[in-house]
């Protein structure tokens, strides 16, 4: 199982239906995740994602970033990120170049109120919809508007692995600016951190199951 950053065409040949649904916005990167298991354990993945805590990482350099953007956003207004999306909020920013606050408006009737139930206590993204092999949240604050979309792609034989993309659209310079800095923190630290702490979990998973 080959996992890490991947070609964003790979993202972009599925039949995934953020593309519609996301279309003005910038596909940043992609993401293959160190985890497979069988078309139900879908659900499986959701739960151990939208539950991690980057502030509370086994990664001492992932616990401290996340701190210190948290303090930025603090200090100068930026929004926190350690916070839940409903309490982060405050008063609504309008997509960048839109008039919408939201992406929830762009949902097709069989996608509204597909997102319910997932526990999101330590993630700053409001849930958009979930099917039975995609899922999509959204992010908004002062720099950027962002969502993160997990696919559960088919690899045959009954076998699946997750994926993760992500969608953003920066606020004007401030936000572009953002977005620069902290692309290799993500690329070195971040995104390294928790694909290793996610391998270690679902490898304890599935050894429990098994």
């Amino acid at each position: 199982m080959k996992s890490g950053r991947i070609p964003n065409t790979v993202h972009e040949a599925g039949p995934w239906r953020i593309r519609e649904i996301a279309a003005d916005f910038t596909l940043e990167d992609v993401w293959a995740l160190p985890v497979c298991g069988g078309a139900e354990d879908f659900q499986v993945l959701l739960d151990h994602l939208t539950t991690f805590d980057p502030g509370s990482s086994t990664s001492l350099p992932t616990r401290v970033l996340w701190g210190a953007r948290d303090l930025l956003g603090k200090w100068f207004d930026l929004s926190r990120i350690s916070v839940p999306a409903d309490e982060a909020t405050g008063d609504r920013l309008t997509i960048p170049g839109t008039d919408e606050v939201s992406l929830a408006k762009r949902l097709p009737a069989d996608l509204r109120g597909s997102a319910t139930g997932l526990d999101q206590r330590f993630v700053p993204f409001e849930p958009l919809y979930r099917t039975d092999d995609e899922w999509a949240a959204e992010i908004s604050n002062k720099t950027v508007h962002g969502v993160m979309h997990l696919s559960w792609v088919d690899q045959g034989n009954d076998r699946f692995q997750g994926q993760m993309a992500v969608y953003v659209k920066p606020r004007g310079r401030l936000g572009n600016a953002y977005m620069g800095f902290i692309k290799p923190f993500r690329y070195l630290i971040v995104y390294p951190a928790l694909m290793r702490q996610m391998e270690r979990e679902w490898a304890a998973k599935e050894a429990h199951s098994g």
